[in-house]
């Protein structure tokens, strides 16, 4: 899919002006006179980034991006404004703002910035969509599997994890086959990479497999 750029901005001859610019670089652009309309926008998952102006009427730059950082699909922002200082500029920075501009910056800087903004929501996205993916193959996992990927996940042997839920070895031997054929994966280095690229904790691996009641399924 094409990466979108969106441009926010309440100066209709900029917009305009910054959509003929872009598109002359060849990019693909679309404008919105205000925050509100960008969020009403038809695809909000396409891929892409936004050049916002800072100071808008109602809702302004710095509102966009904290909204944008909470949502599902959080576009990296380049601030293009016509004012702005160095408190400004820091605090967009420090907010995840892929870069601060200013509207006479050189054609140059301004293409840079969005090619790293581009580059940065493809990573974004990869690694969300495999985040995905490994929470998906987490909660396909019974109680007693999770149990065994949490003691793999904090390097404990058959034995401790056996004193650790009161299980036989044997029975912990069972439940770690099950769970490495049930996965496709028979590392622990591997197993614990799974859980570190779904985003999950120690501690929330420990909650979901405490969830329920664990329930035996072999000897």
């Amino acid at each position: 899919m094409t990466p979108l750029i969106h441009i926010v901005d309440d100066d209709e001859s900029f917009l305009r002006s910054m959509e003929r610019r872009l598109r002359g670089h060849g990019f693909t652009a679309a404008t919105y006179p205000s925050v509100d309309r960008f969020f009403e926008r038809p695809d909000p998952d396409a891929p892409g980034c936004v050049l916002a102006d800072l100071q808008m009427p109602k809702r302004d730059g710095f509102d966009l991006q904290e909204t944008l950082a909470k949502s599902d699909n959080p576009l990296p922002v380049v601030f293009v404004t016509g004012k702005g200082d160095i408190p400004t500029s820091v605090r967009a920075m420090r907010a995840g703002a892929e870069d601060f501009l200013t509207k006479r910056a050189a054609t140059a800087d301004l293409v840079a910035a969005i090619d790293r903004a581009i580059d940065r929501n493809a990573r974004e996205r990869a690694e969300r969509m495999r985040s995905a993916e490994s929470r998906k193959k987490l909660a396909q996992l019974s109680d007693r599997e999770l149990q065994m990927l949490l003691g793999i996940v904090k390097g404990l042997q058959n034995r401790e994890m056996a004193e650790e839920y009161g299980l036989s070895e044997r029975t912990v031997k069972y439940h770690r086959t099950m769970l490495t054929r049930r996965l496709d994966i028979y590392a622990p280095v591997d197993l614990t990479r799974l859980v570190q690229e779904a985003g999950i904790t120690i501690e929330e691996l420990a909650a979901m497999a405490g969830a329920k009641p664990a329930r035996d399924r072999g000897p």
